[in-house]
């Protein structure tokens, strides 16, 4: 928006408007590089926080965010929880499908990219694929996949 100083102070208006985030409770700890979003077109700079005084946070834009969870990062990595999705467009890009939860997108593209840089990652089948549905079709239960490539990544 127009009156926020920066890409900081956007990140915390976003976050405070779609999970009730407090700002006060995180602290920002670096500005990432601005990323292109081709399924929206939209370039986004994604800002790393650490949230020191955790409370309760919630969905207040259902049409942003579906679900809100605070999930081990040994979740992340383990390679069963690892996916790509296929956007209808024919965006792939990666994807973790853990807890019946699938996480894609933006998301997903700057959580892999941090655990790739963190060394955290762990070889994982690139050929699970998720197809999503088209937009505005009602969205399955539970991730499914399709086994198409097992050659592993890092």
């Amino acid at each position: 928006d127009p009156e926020d100083a920066d890409a900081r102070a956007t990140a915390l208006r976003e976050a405070n408007e779609e999970v009730a985030l407090d700002p006060s409770s995180v602290t920002v700890l670096a500005e990432l590089p601005k990323l292109w979003i081709p399924v929206s077109d939209f370039v986004v700079t994604p800002v790393l926080a650490w949230w020191h005084a955790p409370h309760p946070v919630h969905p207040c834009e259902p049409a942003e965010v579906a679900h809100v969870a605070r999930l081990p990062i040994a979740e992340l990595v383990d390679p069963e929880n690892r996916v790509r999705v296929r956007h209808p467009s024919g965006w792939i890009g990666p994807a973790f499908a853990v807890r019946g939860m699938l996480v894609w997108g933006f998301t997903a593209g700057v959580l892999s990219t941090l655990l790739d840089l963190g060394g955290w990652s762990r070889p994982w089948a690139p050929g699970r694929m998720v197809e999503l549905p088209p937009t505005g079709a009602t969205p399955a239960p539970s991730a499914g996949t399709d086994e198409v490539d097992e050659t592993p990544v890092r």
